[in-house]
């Protein structure tokens, strides 16, 4: 193996570098020669890809052209080849050349935590409206996994969905502070308890429809689209008010888009579009 991403294996290390070490995190094992460009195109992937997933996964190297004893025990027919070792197992392959998109994809799967999955499980049942099937999953979850924080936050962020603001209250003041993403579930109460003291959000657009300069109408609006979750709305109406005076409210146009960015979280491809014509305006 090549600098510290990972190790050279043969018959003689396979068990102790690839197959123990699997019982850690899922080990990438590469069948490769530098005779063969594509394998070696790979090998740089794996390289320069792996170190970002925080020792997630491991990667080991076969050099075919050196010793073919280990590609003919894991019946390789050619490279570049990659397999997949979990928990001892082989659970997953690649066969030939593979791009960047293909290796990300099947490292992110692998690597994936159960708290990500469980995520997505999560949404899944959300958009069905399946809310008390998402509560009951979160709270098995965190019966199997009592100091997995990242539950809990997810638990409370389903609860102001589901407008049980009461219990949510109660699960957030179970969760650290500083615990990564609370402040998704901290900023959606917060939308709803507000909400409770405004006009509905039809009753608002009937009103702007008449009033279109009445900012304290299109906060409202901003805020009831938050609460049922027309995100792009929401920023919409913190654009205008931004565009329209910035001083109301100490520039709530402006904060009311930032704590929407919080709802989406990072990466999230609404936030970055609304994010730049955030800056736009500002500049």
């Amino acid at each position: 193996m090549q600098g510290e991403v990972g190790v050279s294996v043969s018959m003689e290390n396979f068990q102790t570098e690839v197959v123990d070490a699997s019982a850690a995190k899922p080990m990438f094992l590469l069948f490769w020669a530098a005779q063969v460009p594509p394998s070696v195109q790979v090998k740089e992937s794996l390289e320069r890809l792996l170190p970002a997933y925080d020792g997630k996964a491991g990667l080991a190297l076969s050099d075919v052209a050196q010793d073919q004893n280990l590609a003919q025990r894991l019946q390789v027919q050619g490279l570049p080849s990659i397999r997949v070792i979990h928990q001892g197992q082989i659970v997953d392959q690649l066969e030939g050349p593979v791009d960047d998109a293909q290796l990300t994809a099947l490292i992110e799967k692998l690597t994936a935590s159960s708290g990500d999955l469980l995520k997505g499980d999560v949404e899944s049942l959300l958009a069905a409206g399946e809310f008390d099937g998402a509560l009951a999953l979160l709270q098995q979850s965190i019966q199997d996994e009592p100091n997995n924080q990242s539950l809990r936050v997810e638990l409370a962020d389903v609860l102001v969905r589901k407008g049980d603001d009461a219990e949510a209250r109660r699960v957030l003041a179970t969760i650290a502070e500083d615990t990564e993403d609370r402040l998704r579930p901290q900023t959606r109460l917060e939308f709803l308890e507000e909400a409770g003291a405004m006009d509905s959000r039809d009753t608002l657009l009937g009103r702007l429809a008449a009033e279109p300069e009445n900012l304290e109408a299109r906060y409202a609006l901003a805020v009831q689209s938050v609460v049922a979750e027309a995100y792009e709305d929401a920023l919409t109406a913190g654009l205008d008010i931004m565009g329209q005076d910035r001083s109301f409210m100490d520039d709530i146009g402006r904060t009311t888009m930032i704590r929407v960015f919080h709802l989406l979280g990072k990466g999230h491809e609404l936030a970055t579009k609304y994010r730049r014509k955030m800056f736009n305006l500002m500049h």
